[in-house]
């Protein structure tokens, strides 16, 4: 019912929190859909990605920018969120929380997408479990590999 690689950058949102995965996962799925359309609700969400990849980091021009493009691009899409298993109200609660927290320079703290689709959330507390992770977890800010993946990337 749901793409399998929504699910797996749902999983990582909320369970590893590598969000510079769920870049790379949604950016192979968009470019398989919509590859030049860069208001497409994937760039939407791989946008909020990196903007909390940046946040985490402290980057707080490039998480800013990112954060604002996401909110414009979910606002065009808005009426897709619920097919997509979310609560579009919440969500953009937590988008316009996300952004505030940015602009006010307060420190990065983990957010959760808010789910409300049952089968969705099964799926992704499964996915979670196979990678020995509770769903949610919580960012550890001290490991290297996670918070400056970047540096890592081949």
């Amino acid at each position: 019912m749901f793409d399998q690689a929504f699910i797996e950058y749902l999983a990582h949102f909320h369970c590893t929190r590598d969000y510079f995965e769920c870049h790379e996962i949604l950016e192979e799925r968009w470019k398989q859909e919509y590859p030049l359309d860069r208001d497409s609700i994937w760039v939407a969400f791989i946008q909020l990605s990196v903007s909390l990849y940046h946040y985490r980091r402290g980057n707080t021009p490039g998480a800013k920018r990112l954060i604002q493009k996401s909110i414009q691009k979910f606002q065009k899409h808005q009426d897709m969120l619920s097919s997509f298993g979310l609560d579009r109200r919440e969500f953009f609660i937590m988008l316009t929380q996300i952004e505030s927290r940015i602009l006010e320079d307060k420190p990065y703290v983990d957010v959760c997408i808010p789910i409300t689709h049952n089968e969705l959330k099964k799926a992704i507390k499964k996915r979670c479990s196979e990678w020995n992770h509770p769903f949610p977890s919580k960012s550890d800010l001290s490991n290297y590999q996670l918070v400056d993946r970047h540096k890592n990337r081949q």
